[in-house]
């Protein structure tokens, strides 16, 4: 058994050959991926069966969804420990206006934000647009 198998089983996730070259695919990339640059990589596959793996992985915390103003989200994988019902997964994020690409800066933490009595966090998302050190070497 792969170590994606094993990582998948012990998130409760049935390891089907579409998950293990998803989540393959995810680890590979350096940035976040839309669900289209994903149907990209497989063109064979059915977009229907990439969605509902992908919001498979997000239920279980494998991935967190990346809204960076660009209208479509982009997906990356979770730290480990991560429970992103939790919100225990908070990082900066950084978006290149450049080269397009969304990373996560999973070693630059949110801290925790205190509301005001009556309201609740449902999503944090903080992002970074400039330029990447890949573009601004350019």
């Amino acid at each position: 058994m792969s170590e994606i198998e094993i990582f998948l089983i012990a998130k409760k996730v049935r390891p089907t050959a579409m998950r293990i070259l998803v989540f393959r695919s995810l680890a590979n990339k350096r940035a976040a991926m839309t669900l289209s640059e994903l149907e990209a990589l497989f063109e064979k596959s059915d977009r229907t069966t990439l969605y509902r793996t992908i919001k498979t992985f997000e239920e279980y915390g494998i991935v967190h969804p990346i809204h960076d103003g660009n209208g479509i989200p982009k997906y990356a994988l979770c730290e480990e420990g991560c429970d992103c019902a939790a919100h225990n997964d908070l990082h900066l994020h950084f978006h290149c206006n450049q080269c397009e690409e969304t990373v996560c800066l999973t070693d630059h933490k949110i801290p925790q934000i205190n509301l005001p009595r009556g309201y609740t966090t449902e999503d944090v998302n903080l992002i970074v647009n400039g330029k990447c050190v890949k573009c601004s070497s350019d």
